[in-house]
């Protein structure tokens, strides 16, 4: 199925997976970092964060299956390198997937949202999970935002043109497709759309 997919259905496919929905640019929200080995997540909280507009990060991430680093901790420690205060983290270093990500997160999510802050998911493109999790684990969330990055695999961008042509971004992008239409049918996730730019 996935070997013939025709221009229509890569359309399809990729406009349900890509989560991106920036914050308003003049809008402090707080920032919840999806663990993963790759820097990007970094760079932007950083960057969010001198502009005035990350005052609480949320870095997750338990040990990465690839490599053996602890995500959310690495997360720390580079946005304390890019100059980002201590006060400003909140760590999460426990989680195995993106459900756990957000399930250990909540006392920092809640946190976020008892401080008036909207909160804003920092993932891959297609990551779409991220998503639902949040809307499904944190159902007082409101109105919440992403800003997303382009992964890299085997030295190649996965990119919302190329990644039908990128085996290990293909079969990444088929799978969240596939996985969140099947939970969101069974109930297991809730439903979240995407409504002038902002997730509901």
């Amino acid at each position: 199925m996935t070997d013939d997919l025709s221009p229509d259905h890569i359309a399809t496919i990729t406009a349900f997976v890509d989560i991106a929905a920036p914050p308003p640019q003049d809008q402090p929200t707080a920032l919840i970092l999806f663990g993963t080995n790759q820097v990007p997540p970094v760079d932007i909280a950083a960057e969010q964060y001198h502009r005035g507009l990350a005052p609480l990060i949320i870095a997750t991430g338990g040990v990465n299956r690839h490599n053996g680093i602890v995500e959310g901790s690495t997360f720390r420690r580079l946005l304390l390198e890019r100059g980002v205060p201590d006060d400003a983290i909140r760590c999460e270093d426990r989680s195995a997937n993106t459900w756990q990500n957000v399930e250990f997160s909540l006392p920092f999510l809640h946190e976020a949202l008892k401080a008036g802050l909207t909160i804003t998911a920092v993932g891959k493109w297609y990551h779409r999970r991220t998503i639902h999790v949040l809307k499904t684990l944190v159902p007082e969330i409101g109105a919440f935002h992403a800003i997303t990055w382009d992964p890299l695999y085997a030295g190649k961008p996965v990119t919302r043109e190329d990644w039908p042509t990128i085996p290990d971004g293909k079969r990444r992008v088929i799978r969240e497709w596939e996985e969140v239409s099947r939970r969101v049918a069974d109930g297991s996730f809730q439903d979240a759309r995407l409504i002038q730019g902002t997730w509901h």
